[in-house]
């Protein structure tokens, strides 16, 4: 595991300082977007294989996605919650140095 996490980040420093440096073709550049989408789709697909062979997931997909929904919800209200808690802190903050 510590093996595999420790390629996943080689190969995304590898893929930033190639980026970083500019030592792609600019018919490469033009067509990333292209490309990261066919990953993520072809990535999204092994997924959806991988999910479908392992039958204690698909017994429990229910219960799964349930929990998955529940977590996704409590997630956003309180980003949001904390997001305007901060919000009023910082404007505060502003509202006090413009005095």
């Amino acid at each position: 595991m510590g093996m595999r996490l420790i390629l996943y980040l080689g190969i995304l420093v590898l893929g930033g300082f190639v980026g970083y440096k500019d030592k792609i073709s600019e018919k490469l550049e033009a067509n990333l977007d292209t490309i990261q989408s066919i990953c993520l789709l072809f990535l999204l697909f092994v997924m959806g294989i991988t999910i479908g062979i392992n039958e204690e997931v698909m017994t429990n997909l229910f219960s799964i996605g349930l929990k998955a929904f529940i977590i996704s919800i409590f997630t956003i209200l309180f980003s949001i919650v904390f997001v305007y808690i901060i919000k009023r802190f910082i404007v505060l903050e502003e509202e006090r140095n413009e005095s």
